[in-house]
């Protein structure tokens, strides 16, 4: 029996090469905005407390800063489960105004962490997709991204453009999209439990970092791939994340 005859591949396989390397090195880095590139974790969990003081309810730092990375809605529904205390849906929308006011008044204090305007300018000059997904709206985060130095032309999703926010998958889902990457070749950095669990929901990548607060432990628990601790850091090592630059 005469051998069969291979099938005929069209095109060049240098081309077709070439097209593979380049899609397969196109990798998107997706962050959380409070607590991963600026350092104001502790200034909403202030916040949170002053508005609950305001509505007449005592709650421990500690305990509101275990919900700091929610959504604003789920995260103020935890916090009125623990105090043990029934409110109405006007009560509830006082409270978000409580909080909102609280930290306008703390946003002076708020800085980038270490390295954090530095990486955004390396992986625009390098040609790195990245994006910003943030459960704040867009007037608390505009501070934020104005000490990032991120114009308004930046790839910035907030709570009012989705659906859902954080630990729901939307935000970053949203985020790849407006970055033209595939979620599942995009990396999300974020310091809290639930933006681990946001990109698990989303089929991302997670890495999480230690400038909010939770222990490395808890991180990798939530599925974290790599912890770092801040955004100095993981600009050091970006070679652990297959983030392939020019040298």
């Amino acid at each position: 029996m005469s051998p069969r005859p291979k099938a005929k591949r069209s095109g060049n396989p240098g081309q077709r090469a070439k097209k593979f390397s380049v899609a397969a090195a196109r990798t998107a880095l997706l962050f959380d905005l409070d607590g991963t590139l600026v350092d104001s974790v502790y200034q909403h969990v202030l916040a949170w407390r002053e508005a609950l003081e305001r509505a007449g309810m005592q709650l421990s730092v500690w305990r509101i800063h275990r919900r700091i990375g929610m959504s604003g809605g789920l995260l103020l529904n935890a916090l009125l489960r623990e105090t043990g205390r029934p409110v109405t849906a006007g009560q509830v929308a006082e409270l978000l105004r409580f909080h909102s006011e609280a930290y306008a008044r703390l946003v002076p204090q708020v800085r980038p962490l270490p390295g954090a305007r530095e990486l955004l300018a390396y992986l625009t000059k390098t040609g790195v997709p990245w994006a910003i997904a943030t459960s704040g709206r867009a007037d608390s985060a505009r501070p934020a991204l104005a000490a990032l130095g991120v114009g308004p032309d930046a790839p910035v999703i907030t709570r009012d453009m989705v659906a859902h926010a954080k630990p729901d998958p939307d935000l970053f889902l949203a985020a790849a999209k407006l970055v033209g990457v595939p979620i599942e070749s995009s990396i999300v950095l974020g310091d809290s439990v639930w933006d681990l669990l946001a990109a698990r929901r989303a089929r991302a990548l997670g890495v999480g970092l230690l400038s909010g607060g939770y222990g490395q432990d808890e991180l990798e628990r939530a599925g974290a791939y790599r912890v770092y601790q801040d955004p100095a850091d993981v600009q050091n090592h970006l070679d652990e994340l297959g983030i392939r630059v020019p040298q």
